[in-house]
């Protein structure tokens, strides 16, 4: 089908490189996503730090236990907590939205991009077919089209699936947001 090893060879070498460029770009995207959810929990957990730091403050410079008492109950406030852990989903959910954004489109225009090839590929092995081949060239592009449907297939099964994680996602942000959603109380 080739008419030499050495086109064989640059048709082998371009869809690898294709694939390490989109491995490499993914890989760095995930790396810059992990170290924002880090910088995000250490954020978190140093506010809570120095939260709980303040109120052993208050309690521990309270002239009398009720003034003690009073301290906590005004650090007690669920609302506090509420718009807390809000805040926190907010700013979790624009970090994986982003990466989810960035997966898609690396995802995506490798696609593109090795369809492409491939269908040049074909194009140039379709030139050079010698007589009685024909057979085998239409096999190989039967091939490569149901490997990019089956491609495609995956591809919207996998976007669906984080469609319906998103939504879950979005109902359980709810629940946690001030007046988002209600809350079952036990009877």
């Amino acid at each position: 089908m080739f008419t030499s090893p050495e086109q064989f060879a640059n048709a082998t070498k371009t869809l690898f490189d294709l694939q390490m460029q989109t491995f490499n770009a993914l890989a760095g995207k995930t790396v810059k996503g992990v170290e924002q959810v880090v910088a995000l929990n250490m954020n978190a957990i140093k506010s809570t730090m120095d939260s709980t730091m303040q109120a052993s403050r208050d309690v521990a410079q309270a002239g009398n236990p009720k003034a003690a008492y009073e301290s906590l109950a005004a650090r007690m406030q669920p609302a506090a907590g509420v718009t807390n852990a809000a805040e926190y989903t907010t700013q979790l959910k624009a970090i994986i939205d982003d990466m989810h954004n960035e997966f898609r489109g690396a995802a995506d225009a490798h696609a593109v991009e090795a369809k492409n090839t491939l269908s040049a590929l074909i194009y140039d092995v379709t030139q050079n077919v010698k007589p009685g081949s024909e057979n085998a060239v239409q096999i190989m592009k039967a091939a490569i089209d149901n490997a990019f449907k089956g491609y495609e297939q995956v591809t919207a099964a996998t976007r669906q699936a984080v469609q319906t994680v998103e939504a879950q996602f979005e109902r359980a942000s709810t629940i946690v947001t001030p007046g988002g959603g209600k809350q079952d109380k036990p009877e």
